[in-house]
């Protein structure tokens, strides 16, 4: 009976456990004939044909343009329209030196952090400008980088101020600029239309005259006297003792020189052979101290003669001597 008892008992305790087991293995054979079933439904089905739509041909001419126009045409020819856009919009709307400005300073900033930053700049040559008017008037600044330096542009922009006649621009990399100018020698002072200004030799105007470092240039007066003054001022120059005494040189007419001498005596000079005109004035005042009497002009246009113009007091003082003499003529003549 215990026996009995024991078996029972033992069969009671595998009871649940063994329906456990029993439920899987079922539950696994279902799903595997449920999977197969299903996998052998679809290789059974028939695959499904493609639906063709009937459509009427293209056009012949969009045949030609889809054979001969190159690949991508259309977003080449959005991006032109686009890219024209914004250009039409930025010169129309004045931006046009911003953007360029600014697109310059993005290069050159990516230029100078890669290690092409100026960094020293030598300028021989100068002695009116100044390191910095040199700079500037060649557009260089410290924004600019040796790499995207324009040397060609540099230079047109220095030969473009009168100051400089000539320019050499040596770009030596890394980071150094070397300028070489040749500047024009300021000559003389050209007055016309009442305006004063300094020119060079060649007549070219370097610049208004406000600096009294000029103050001991000659001085020409006249239209067409700036081109015409180098000739005249070295015949001039052949002559010190007229030279030293001349106040102004006067163009007339684009023909001829007026001397204005520095007491206020006018000398008008023939229209040809100058030279001779001046090497007789030059003898009369030597000879006869022409310079130092009391007339106000010397008229030398014509070959064969002289006319003195005296002056106001002095051709009073002429008439009374006149008087004087025709009094005591006829007086010794009553006698």
């Amino acid at each position: 009976m215990d026996g009995a008892g024991r078996l029972t008992r033992s069969l009671r305790s595998l009871g649940p456990q063994a329906d456990l087991r029993a439920a899987a293995i079922g539950a696994a054979v279902l799903l595997r004939e449920y999977v197969g079933a299903h996998l052998a439904r679809r290789r059974q089905r028939p695959a499904r044909q493609p639906q063709v739509i009937d459509r009427e041909p293209p056009n012949r001419y969009i045949l030609l343009v889809e054979r001969y126009l190159p690949r991508r045409i259309g977003l080449v020819a959005t991006l032109a329209i686009l890219f024209g856009s914004l250009g039409f919009g930025i010169v129309r709307g004045g931006h046009l030196e911003e953007f360029t400005t600014a697109l310059s300073d993005t290069r050159n900033a990516l230029a100078n952090s890669a290690g092409f930053r100026i960094t020293t700049v030598g300028i021989n040559g100068r002695r009116q400008l100044s390191q910095d008017e040199v700079l500037a008037i060649g557009g260089v600044n410290g924004r600019s980088s040796l790499l995207f330096l324009d040397a060609d542009t540099v230079r047109a922009k220095l030969k473009a101020n009168p100051w400089i006649a000539d320019a050499t621009i040596l770009k030596l990399y890394p980071g150094r600029l070397q300028i070489d100018i040749v500047e024009r020698t300021a000559f003389a002072l050209w007055q016309q239309n009442g305006r004063l200004s300094v020119i060079a030799s060649d007549g070219a105007v370097l610049e208004p005259y406000v600096s009294r470092r000029f103050l001991n240039l000659p001085l020409v007066v006249g239209k067409g006297a700036d081109t015409r003054a180098q000739d005249f001022l070295a015949l001039l120059d052949r002559y010190p003792q007229v030279r030293s005494v001349t106040r102004a040189a006067i163009f007339v007419g684009e023909r001829r020189w007026n001397l204005r001498l520095k007491d206020g005596l006018d000398v008008r000079l023939p229209e040809n052979d100058v030279g001779n005109a001046l090497a007789a004035l030059s003898r009369l005042d030597k000879d006869e101290k022409l310079f130092s009497r009391d007339i106000v002009a010397v008229d030398m246009r014509l070959p064969d003669r002289l006319i003195v113009q005296l002056s106001e007091e002095a051709g009073k003082a002429r008439d009374e001597l006149f008087k004087d003499k025709k009094s005591k003529k006829k007086a010794g003549d009553a006698a």
